[in-house]
């Protein structure tokens, strides 16, 4: 059987120098990279939209187009490919801006041919990590969804455990969870799993209901019972025969209606307005808050006996703060949504925008998760989402700060730990590279943080600026 060769790493270098060409492609020919080189930066953007090199290599200090503006320009057209900038005249400032503008690493001159090839080596591990890893969160993807809902967290897998042993037994149940925690996703998989599954699922927002219209709406009426009934109505109950009523925002239900719905609960059977006949409903009844119902009843705005009828079930769904670890498969499956719904080539969200969105606090939850990868989606302009396809609130900084004392003035010690901040901010929170950055161990860099009293400071030795593939493409929903 024929061996499958595998495709070899591009390698583009960028340098007016005939010299570094020559040793770069000597000291670096190789059956694992295929090199390219161009003597100017005109010749060298002309091959790279060319052959698309997974990395780059560039002089800094070029005629005509310097290689900061190569950086930013190939980092505009593939977030994908790994730029490192080389220079015999290095700067601190000049290093920082060019890792801020998205380049792999900062090197000088004379090339250190060891540290050379121990970056394009890591680059080229990390390309087979995430192809490994691709592969991982498509299978993932397969197991951790459920119903249309995505987790692998502890308290989601609870979730679904509850769901799979409650749905064929319940009589009413309570769903409660902040807003965007997907209770209603929870409200659709317990009727999708319950032996009434066949029958009409009938969704009812309490809160969007004019307290006049609520039990008409709700229990239907005949004709007559008021100015402008001119026909009998089915109310939500009876229309839900056989099914399910899911009612949203429950602790917003007036109190009379409260003792309504408790008799149909009690009694399996509804009035319509204006009729003295009950009519006997078979129906299943899901309510969500966001609401703490135990407060309202002691405000008295929510009847104690209605509260235990519905929550002899219940069912609490975890903020997106609190399963953070589900991020990354919500993010894939959420690129994947909307790159279907938008016919876009969009494959998938860089390390460093998925180091932002994981520092962000998600007060709106998997709804506004949602909301951001969507319009994340709409705005890129290439195939791969980085930082700047972000909203702008999240593309500022939310790490720690270093204040000045009273009189604006900063010691020593405060300037070291303002640079360090803001150098670990312009490489996305990655510990490995900022180091590198400051010319520092790991160790030091650590040492540092823990003075400033920030051990847990974003990011992580392996975050880099490579893509996440995509799964393959969902209809549904998000957890």
């Amino acid at each position: 059987m024929a061996r499958i060769q595998k495709a070899r790493t591009k390698l583009l270098v960028i340098d007016d120098n005939q010299e570094t060409l020559r040793f770069v492609h000597e000291a670096l020919a190789s059956d694992q990279l295929e090199i390219l080189t161009a003597g100017d930066p005109e010749t060298g953007l002309q091959l790279f939209f060319q052959h698309h090199p997974l990395i780059v290599l560039v002089d800094l200090i070029m005629p005509k187009i310097s290689g900061m503006q190569v950086l930013e320009t190939i980092v505009a057209a593939d977030a994908t490919a790994e730029v490192i900038l080389i220079t015999a005249h290095y700067s601190t400032d000049s290093a920082v801006e060019a890792i801020q503008k998205g380049a792999y690493d900062y090197l000088t001159k004379p090339l250190d041919l060891e540290k050379l090839r121990t970056r394009i080596g890591s680059i080229q591990t990390e390309v087979q990590r995430r192809e490994r890893t691709a592969q991982l969160d498509r299978e993932l993807l397969d197991v951790f969804e459920f119903q249309g809902m995505i987790g692998r967290s502890p308290l989601m897998l609870d979730v679904f455990a509850k769901i799979r042993r409650v749905s064929p037994h319940f009589r009413t149940i309570l769903v409660t969870g902040s807003t965007g925690t997907g209770k209603e996703l929870v409200a659709r998989a317990l009727h999708h799993l319950s032996p009434v599954s066949a029958g009409p699922f009938a969704v009812v927002n309490c809160s969007a209901l004019v307290e006049t219209l609520l039990e008409s709406e709700l229990f239907g009426y005949v004709r007559g019972a008021f100015t402008g009934a001119h026909r009998d109505k089915v109310g939500v109950f009876e229309y839900a025969d056989g099914g399910t009523v899911f009612l949203d925002e429950i602790g917003e239900l007036p109190l009379s209606a409260q003792a309504k719905l408790l008799r149909v609960l009690q009694n399996q059977e509804v009035q319509r307005v204006g009729s003295l006949v009950p009519r006997m409903v078979d129906v299943r009844v899901i309510a969500a808050t966001n609401r703490d119902l135990k407060s309202r009843i002691v405000e008295g705005a929510f009847r104690e006996d209605l509260y235990y009828r519905l929550s002899m079930v219940e069912v609490s769904l975890p903020p997106l703060a609190d399963r953070k670890e589900d991020l990354p498969l919500l993010q894939r499956y959420l690129v994947a949504k909307f790159a279907s719904q938008y016919g876009r080539d969009i494959q998938g969200i860089t390390r460093r925008a998925q180091a932002r969105l994981a520092r962000h606090s998600w007060p709106g939850n998997v709804r506004e998760l949602e909301n951001v990868i969507g319009n994340a989606c709409m705005m890129v302009q290439g195939t791969v989402i980085d930082i700047d396809d972000l909203p702008e609130s999240l593309r500022r900084w939310t790490g720690p700060t270093v204040e000045n004392d009273e009189n604006g003035i900063l010691t020593l010690e405060q300037v070291e730990q303002r640079h360090v901040l803001d150098v670990l901010q312009r490489v996305g929170g990655n510990k490995l590279r900022a180091a590198e950055s400051l010319g520092i161990g790991r160790a030091t860099l650590y040492e540092m943080l823990a003075r400033m009293k920030t051990p847990n400071v974003i990011g992580s030795d392996r975050e880099s600026k490579a893509p996440t593939e995509l799964p393959l493409r969902r209809q549904n929903g998000t957890g």
